[in-house]
């Protein structure tokens, strides 16, 4: 008998009152406190023939359950005989060791990111009070720079947008020799292309739509000054991009690409963006896209190399004409 959902849901009823020396259980009690775990998980309930096959099943798995039945009067009740006894108290099998030690691993890749700090000590506390090692050898992998300097400062930026704090960021860009001083209220953290960016309120620009590389970033420190809020919706902000660049008087423009018989495939599989439309051609796929034009998705179209045209806006298809032409240059 597997342990799906349903019967664990179960299991986990009678236990509770087969250790419960203050109350009494009868076959038909246990069934009631069964069916009421089910109902609240939206399960159907049970009756007589898989109560007494769950009882069998408790005794003689890897569990055995020390269940006892004894009379009192003409009642036959249910209990177990060592009081101290629970199904949560014993030791994992093999299976679920292996289940187990595979989430800790997925788990782990999350350590150092904002929002899961507490699997620093979630995960030590699992390995030690169980038992468990980790895996041989990984069976899991994730796209994740490791070396990124900007890590440091997501868990910093995060709590500061969680409390509302302003905060004075040292900062260079690539295109300044010096770092210079931002007053700056953050609002917003985005990963794009394994670098992390932060959007906020720049006190000097005014620009509440104002991003950094976390890259960038030389030092943050706590500012005094209060905290300026926004009422920007960032998921919607972000819609309408691909990647994180986009200036305040942008418009939204249809761009229409097609792309070569085997190219398309992956298109319609993995869409290049939430606005995509397709129609077969005979050259091809036909795409359309409603978004800002901007570095990120010259950068899109050209990775894709000689198996995408550009066929409007005609402005855009001359951006990508230039740089395909300098590249070619190089040659």
């Amino acid at each position: 008998m597997s342990i799906n959902k349903k019967a664990l849901t179960r299991y986990l009823a009678y236990d509770r009152c087969l250790r419960n020396t203050g109350a009494k259980y009868t076959w038909k009690k246990l069934i009631d406190e069964a069916n009421k775990a089910l109902l609240e998980e939206g399960l159907e309930g049970i009756g007589k023939t898989q109560f007494y096959a769950d009882m069998q099943y408790l005794e003689f798995s890897q569990w055995k359950a020390p269940i006892e039945k004894y009379k009192d009067g003409r009642t036959v009740y249910f209990k177990y005989s060592n009081s101290a006894y629970s199904i949560n108290n014993q030791p994992l099998n093999e299976t679920e060791t292996k289940q187990l030690k595979s989430a800790i691993q997925v788990l782990s890749r999350f350590k150092g990111v904002p929002q899961f700090e507490f699997i620093n000590e979630i995960i030590p506390a699992i390995e030690s009070k169980l038992g468990l090692v980790t895996l041989e050898k990984d069976v899991i992998s994730f796209e994740n720079n490791l070396d990124y300097e900007g890590s440091k400062f997501i868990t910093p930026l995060f709590n500061a947008i969680v409390n509302k704090r302003s905060l004075n960021i040292e900062y260079q860009d690539f295109k300044s020799p010096f770092p210079y001083s931002i007053a700056f209220h953050p609002y917003y953290l985005k990963q794009y292309n394994n670098r992390w960016f932060v959007f906020g309120y720049n006190e000097f620009t005014k620009n509440q739509y104002w991003n950094m590389a976390l890259d960038r970033i030389k030092t943050i420190e706590e500012a005094k000054a209060e905290y300026i809020e926004t009422d920007v919706d960032w998921e919607d902000y972000f819609y309408d991009l691909i990647g994180v660049t986009k200036k305040v008087d942008d418009e939204i423009q249809t761009v229409k690409l097609s792309f070569s018989p085997s190219q398309a495939p992956y298109i319609v599989t993995k869409p290049i963006h939430p606005t995509q439309k397709i129609k077969n051609t005979e050259s091809g796929l036909e795409v359309t896209i409603s978004v800002v034009l901007n570095y990120e998705l010259e950068k899109l179209i050209l990775s894709f190399g000689e198996t995408v045209k550009v066929l409007s806006p005609s402005s855009f298809q001359e951006i990508i004409l230039e740089r395909v032409s300098k590249s070619a240059s190089l040659y």
